[in-house]
């Protein structure tokens, strides 16, 4: 492979990675900070990508759009339409717990899924929607694909950033206190699901940015891009192999599972033509096994959840008698 190929690879790759970084901060808000368990990270990321994508596309086609609209106004609807179908799901769905609100989620993405489907006039069925605008293209010749990088970048710091700040933010100390005894914390008098749609619904307008940064990355969606396979599993895998409930713990995670699940499609690829049909369960579960790995040698991840320092703790560790000058003289 030359230089040129080997470079255009290395983009593509971490152009993935970091759209898979957003969706894994995504989740993160829900089940790192909250215990959320949503198996429909799909179904979100598949809301943001077609909003986007109907928005933005150029007049023609089989299918609701042709607005022409500019890749921001895009993305802020794919955030919103996905932040509003959260509200409805979380008011219906958040009074239950642990598996019984993984069961509700996968359910609704199902449903999702085939709406998207077979609803043609509006998504144009299984044969999807091409000519997703990319923007910034053409403003340096040759350089699309690395210019889309850094846009997809920027977003990754740019929620990562958030995501810190609100970290050691009241609000979230709510989210984990609701998560480690959510009794205690309605007994001390707080709205727990409240705080629990709040959460839902920031981490899936997260995802419905990734699913818009997919679309135009791509620049053609069908519903098949959006399987459960790769639009939940491979994002659940990501957030407990890194560390849920640590943003650095997500992105160490995308960039490991990620980099498996691409070196492992070379390594398939190379197989014997009667293993190519297999290929898929392969990966499958080299992936599986990579986690059973993590999860028996690192529990909690490779970069475990640190719980912020209570406010107006100080660090015992910086007072020194040398530098206290209320400390009686000898």
């Amino acid at each position: 492979m030359e230089i040129g190929g080997l470079l255009g690879y290395f983009i593509f790759f971490m152009t993935m990675a970091g759209i898979y970084a957003v969706l894994s901060l995504g989740l993160n808000v829900q089940w790192g900070y909250n215990g959320q368990i949503n198996i429909g990270v799909a179904a979100f990321f598949a809301i943001g990508a077609y909003t986007s994508a109907i928005l933005t596309t150029a007049p023609g086609g089989d299918h609701l759009g042709g607005f022409g609209m500019p890749f921001l106004v895009g993305v802020i609807g794919a955030m919103a339409l996905a932040g509003l179908l959260a509200l409805i799901v979380g008011l219906i769905t958040l009074n239950l717990r642990g598996d019984y609100l993984a069961i509700a989620s996968i359910g609704i993405a199902e449903i999702i899924r085939l709406f998207l489907k077979n609803e043609g006039w509006l998504t144009n069925g299984v044969r999807g929607i091409p000519g997703i605008p990319k923007p910034l293209s053409g403003m340096v010749a040759g350089g699309d694909a690395l210019l889309f990088l850094l846009l997809v970048a920027f977003f990754v710091v740019l929620i990562y950033l958030a995501l810190q700040r609100l970290f050691h933010s009241p609000w979230v100390r709510v989210l984990r206190a609701v998560r480690a005894n959510e009794d205690a914390v309605q007994a001390a008098g707080k709205n727990v699901l409240r705080f629990r749609v709040e959460a839902f619904v920031l981490g899936s307008m997260i995802m419905g940015l990734g699913g818009a940064l997919y679309a135009h990355f791509t620049t053609f969606i069908s519903p098949s891009a959006f399987d459960p396979m790769f639009g939940t599993f491979l994002v659940w895998v990501m957030l407990i192999a890194g560390g849920s409930g640590n943003n650095r713990g997500a992105l160490l995670g995308v960039l490991i599972i990620w980099g498996v699940w691409s070196g492992t499609e070379i390594f398939t690829s190379e197989l014997p033509e009667a293993w190519v049909t297999r290929a898929s369960a392969i990966r499958v579960f080299l992936i599986g096994l990579l986690l059973e790995i993590i999860l028996i040698l690192r529990p909690q991840g490779i970069l475990p959840e640190k719980p912020p320092k209570p406010p107006g703790i100080r660090d015992i560790s910086q007072t020194d008698d040398a530098t206290d000058t209320h400390a009686p003289h000898r």
